[in-house]
């Protein structure tokens, strides 16, 4: 065998392994942007003009590769990327001048995704605060100067109180803060867990008062289930469409042959398949930051307790930096959480994505090489809104103008826009799709003069993702009129 035909199997291969997994329609495809040291955003710490720019490159790059999830830093340990009355603004946010609007980076970035068809889920660190010297910077706005009572220091860090029911006011007063002021499309917790290694955190006080007979490690459990459940009742009370998600440990629990090890449940007291069977929260991300064994059962162990909710790995893009995986360790699981048919991937960090560290920015070009619809919350509404009508196909300036009507124009809705040869559309089918997440009634692109006609369907998704019947199709033909 020659090295041409060598260099063509090889070839084929890697075609047929890109290939292999059909894109779904429907599939959640989601960054964690991290602001907390300007890790993906921030690197400006000079100009605020420069920082939108550095969010715009950001956001534009993610749309190009059809994301449609940004889960944004707020919050990261007692500091906040919005213009917060209970917490200081994060140092790396340059201040306004005098005179000049301060930069809320909150309402820039919702106001951004949404015009790029991507939805804006809001990222709490929860409980931990810091090291001593990050609480000292924060002065005295910081709340273990404002309400110490409520927060405990172990290990050298800060951290508040799980286990004092008043640190569930004062957390829920800044979910309450963000989902009244701000458009977003889901609250996202990190950290909502105990520290590691929590055999000597100073709760003893507090058990006592509050135990009441159970064991240390449920009481402990109970805590972060007592506040999940009030910030989903509170949050479902104010705007029921927002979605409620948290990212916990990637192994809920022990299985098999693989040990206890660092286990959501075991290990941090974080019952989070107890959240979803109680239906106390919409989704989770689970951080799936390990290999192999590490990674496949656990999977497979989410999704068997996901009670028909929206289960997403979080895949560590950045183990190819700091532990040396390869691509094929992420494509691996890239490909394991589809045919398994979990409802998509979310990737830590944005950084490592767009910076095609190893190439996997090439990979997802040919992953997500359509665009994606999101998974309806059925459970919260199965209502089918009614389709848009009066839609028209025309050549404005050489692009294509889709435009239509619908009487849910006054209701936070958004569009899908597909095309197809004939007048038979298969909505499930990706290579159908040409939009998604619009949240304006019109669409207009460059399409390719190939001389052929096509049919343009549109359909409306509520704030819930229940996706209307398609309208009355628009026939246009791609000749020289459209250059």
């Amino acid at each position: 065998m020659n090295r041409t035909h060598l260099l063509l199997i090889f070839f084929l291969f890697v075609v047929m392994r890109i290939f292999s997994v059909n894109p779904p329609a429907s599939e959640v495809r989601a960054v964690w942007l991290t602001t907390n040291y300007g890790l993906d955003w921030p690197r400006n710490r000079i100009s605020q003009e420069v920082q939108k720019r550095e969010l715009i490159a950001i956001l534009d790059n993610l749309q190009k590769h059809n994301f449609n999830t940004v889960i944004f830093q707020v919050r990261a340990r007692g500091e906040m990327f919005y213009d917060s009355k209970i917490e200081p603004l994060a140092s790396v946010i340059v201040p306004s001048g005098y005179g000049k609007p301060k930069f809320d980076p909150l309402a820039f970035v919702i106001e951004e995704c949404h015009k790029r068809g991507m939805e804006l889920h809001a990222w709490m660190v929860t409980y931990p605060l810091g090291l001593d010297k990050h609480v000292r910077s924060l002065g005295a706005r910081s709340v273990t100067k404002k309400n110490p009572s409520i927060t405990r220091k172990y290990r050298g860090e800060w951290f508040l109180d799980p286990g004092n029911p008043k640190t569930d006011d004062y957390l829920l007063s800044i979910v309450k803060e963000i989902v009244l002021n701000y458009d977003i499309d889901g609250i996202h917790f990190d950290y909502i867990r105990y520290p590691d290694n929590t055999g000597k955190f100073p709760d003893a006080g507090m058990y006592r008062l509050y135990g009441n007979g159970k064991t240390l490690h449920q009481w402990r459990r109970d805590n972060i289930t007592r506040f999940v459940t009030k910030a989903y009742d509170w949050v479902k009370s104010q705007k029921k469409w927002v979605q409620v998600s948290s990212a916990p440990l990637g192994r809920y629990r022990a299985l098999g042959n693989t040990g206890a090890g660092w286990t959501a449940l075991e290990t941090v007291f974080q019952d989070a398949a107890m959240w979803l069977k109680i239906g106390k929260h919409d989704a989770l991300y689970p951080m799936m930051y390990y290999k192999d064994h590490l990674f496949y059962p656990f999977v497979d162990d989410w999704l068997e307790n996901g009670n028909k909710r929206i289960i997403v790995p979080g895949l560590g893009t950045y183990q190819m930096i700091e532990l040396g995986w390869s691509r094929q360790d992420i494509e691996n699981q890239m490909d394991y959480t589809r045919k398994n048919e979990s409802a998509g991937q979310a990737y830590f960090r944005t950084d490592n994505v767009l910076s095609n560290t190893k190439g996997i920015l090439n990979t997802l070009e040919h992953y997500y090489r359509y665009p994606a619809k999101l998974p309806a919350m059925t459970w919260l509404s199965d209502e089918i809104p009614g389709a848009p009508y009066d839609l028209t196909a025309e050549n404005i300036n050489g692009k294509l103008l889709l435009s239509w009507k619908t009487d849910d124009a006054a209701d936070r809705v958004t569009y899908n826009v597909y095309r197809s040869e004939s007048e038979d559309l298969d909505v499930h089918k990706a290579e159908n799709i040409l939009a998604t997440g619009l949240r304006e009634p019109f669409f207009e692109y460059a399409a390719s003069i190939d001389e052929k006609g096509y049919y343009y369907y549109v359909t409306v998704s509520d704030s819930y993702h229940n996706e209307s019947e398609i309208c009355c199709p628009a026939f246009f033909v791609h000749s020289e009129t459209v250059k």
